[in-house]
């Protein structure tokens, strides 16, 4: 292995894809279009909410005309009457809108949360410590925005289209004459809006994207407030904080202002129509032209129904669906899809070949992993050692294809590790903090090799001793809690072992999978999959994994060495004063497997 120091570069592009706004929105569509059941039972229920609007002004000229007009005030009330029908018919359509709301939407934000988790999980710069503040506004806000939206959407804005639409119709039918001089301000006043939905939109963006900022600025603080104070640095945290919430709320004004013109151009448009048709109505009653009936029934058309569709349309258009087109389009810009490449390809016992795998977090001066180029090969066993927060954590989310390099690269059989799909049947990792979800043992042995036969359980949970607490839970289904419930460290570490040892991988990265385990049972665990086939790197967690290893990688920040352990102790004082230090008796090293092709040569 070679170590050079260069300058790291970002990431190669086509490594990690971003979505497009316009790949998001086909995930938006697909989901809803997913629904499409739920989606008529909604179209139904719009032509039986649209009942009213298109009676309305015909059932007011009917009893001014039949009825009150000509000295009949009974047919007058029940027409009248009529209309009152049609409004409990209107109203029982929107009722059912509502029922129907939840069969649709929630299963889009359950979509948009996966693609989102997803995301966050492939950040190529995610946060060290602590939680990612941006990316639980993203799950809390954007996403949110999104579903409220399309509710707005399916409830508001189809009623509206719905109620403009049959005011329109029922207009046609009782006073066609006013038609075209009513719809001149109301195609004027929508020209006008559209020209500022350009504007709305950019000012919307800025405003989402000032969010963002802030609960990023406020959680970074919140995470760091032991070294704010430590340092002394309470000023600039609080100048950090008030820049930010400043920004934000100077973002808030900008769409304020916007919407406010917006309003006025809607309400221009929304109140010309009536006046219009206060202005010609009696005119055309004088000439024969309408009937008092059929003016009167007109003006319940603008004045109850198409004028209050209208202005609510608009402020739907620039609220809700402004909202979610910049939300959707946030999503995309932040939502990391993998490109993937077929599982098959891969001979069989792959090399993992590492080249010039370079490594920083954040704007950290030096990188963890800097320059490392190492081969290992079908069979191998590698111990990782090295002082704490030196970079070995790090380094196996880098071989296992969880962190994407910022530089070089990790290949498997030639196939770069984070373009592996189904990357669980190659390599596996067991980290220190051991995931067991709720569940019954069957289903948590079996996360990585779904099917396994009850009998390859069983044996994996006794290769790594796990026999004695398969035991005790009384078989495999056993229901376990979730986070572990009930089990202690080391035993999760153990359900965690024989997970991994019950996958298909070929290779296992064992990142302190036993450092809640006695020195007796570590021996054991990593016997287990020194002889299970395959290749085995341990970032050791005790010294002694370094003796029992075949060859031994050594990360102390200054100089990184590789080379069986005995070589090592004679030629690497550094590596010889570690080992004295913490093993005054050396374990007896592991039977050594053969290495078929592949070099072992000392110290390089």
């Amino acid at each position: 292995m070679t170590t050079q120091p260069h300058r790291p570069t970002r990431r190669p592009p086509g490594r990690t894809a971003r979505k497009s706004p316009s790949g998001m929105r086909h995930l938006y569509w697909n989901a809803l279009a997913g629904q499409w059941r739920g989606g008529l039972v909604l179209l139904a229920c719009s032509v039986l909410e649209g009942l009213p609007a298109f009676f309305s002004g015909r059932l007011v000229e009917l009893a001014v005309d039949r009825g009150f007009g000509v000295g009949r005030p009974g047919p007058g009330v029940a027409w009248l009457g009529a209309f009152g029908l049609a409004a409990l018919a209107g109203a029982v359509g929107s009722r059912l809108v509502w029922r129907q709301l939840g069969t649709v939407v929630e299963p889009l934000r359950d979509a948009l949360v996966t693609a989102v988790v997803r995301g966050v999980l492939h950040d190529p710069t995610p946060p060290r410590t602590g939680p990612d503040a941006s990316g639980v506004a993203r799950i809390t806000q954007h996403v949110e925005v999104v579903r409220d939206a399309t509710g707005g959407l399916l409830v508001q804005a189809r009623g509206m289209v719905v109620t403009t639409a049959a005011a329109i119709a029922g207009l046609v039918t009782v006073a066609g004459a006013l038609v075209l001089p009513v719809a001149v301000p109301v195609v004027l006043a929508l020209a006008g809006f559209a020209v500022l939905l350009r504007s709305l939109a950019r000012r919307q963006r800025a405003l989402t994207l000032a969010d963002e900022r802030t609960a990023a600025t406020i959680g970074s603080v919140l995470g760091g407030v032991r070294d704010v104070v430590a340092c002394g640095a309470e000023p600039v945290a609080a100048l950090e904080v008030d820049q930010a919430v400043d920004a934000q709320a100077a973002a808030a004004v900008r769409v304020a202002r916007s919407s406010a013109l917006r309003s006025l151009v809607v309400s221009l448009g929304g109140f010309a129509p009536l006046v219009l048709a206060l202005a010609l109505a009696p005119a055309m009653v004088a000439r024969g032209e309408l009937t008092a009936g059929a003016a009167l029934g007109a003006l319940v058309y603008l004045a109850t129904t198409m004028q209050p569709a209208i202005r609510g349309l608009a402020a739907t258009v620039a609220t809700v669906v402004l909202r979610l087109f910049v939300a959707l389009r946030r999503l995309a810009e932040t939502t990391a899809v993998p490109e993937s490449r077929p599982a098959g390809g891969i001979p069989a016992g792959p090399v993992l070949t590492v080249r010039a795998l370079t490594f920083r977090w954040g704007a950290a001066p030096e990188p963890v992993v800097n320059g490392l180029n190492l081969d290992l090969c079908p069979g191998e066993h590698l111990a990782v050692v090295g002082p704490s927060g030196i970079g070995k954590s790090t380094l196996a989310g880098l071989l296992t294809g969880l962190l994407p390099p910022q530089h070089g690269q990790v290949r498997l059989g030639g196939v770069p590790v984070t373009e592996l799909s189904e990357r669980a049947r190659h390599l596996v990792l067991v980290p220190q903090q051991a995931y067991v979800f709720a569940g019954t043992v069957r289903e948590n042995l079996a996360l990585f090799h779904p099917g396994a036969p009850d009998h390859h359980l069983t044996a994996a949970a006794e290769a790594v001793g796990a026999a004695a607490l398969l035991a005790r839970f009384g078989g495999l289904d056993t229901e376990l809690g979730h986070g572990a419930e009930g089990l202690s460290a080391g035993e999760a570490q153990l359900i965690a072992l024989a997970r991994a040892y019950a996958s298909p991988a070929r290779i296992v990265v064992l990142d302190e999978a036993t450092s809640t385990l006695d020195p007796a049972a570590e021996v054991r665990a990593e016997r287990a999959f020194a002889t299970r086939g395959g290749s085995l790197v341990v970032i050791a967690h005790r010294l002694s994994s370094a003796v029992r290893a075949q060859r031994v990688l050594l990360l102390d920040g200054r100089e990184t060495l590789l080379g069986p352990h005995h070589e090592l102790v004679a030629a690497a004082p550094r590596y010889a004063e570690m080992m004295r230090a913490w093993l005054p008796e050396p374990p007896q090293p592991l039977p050594a497997n053969p290495l078929e092709g592949c070099s072992v040569s000392g110290i390089r």
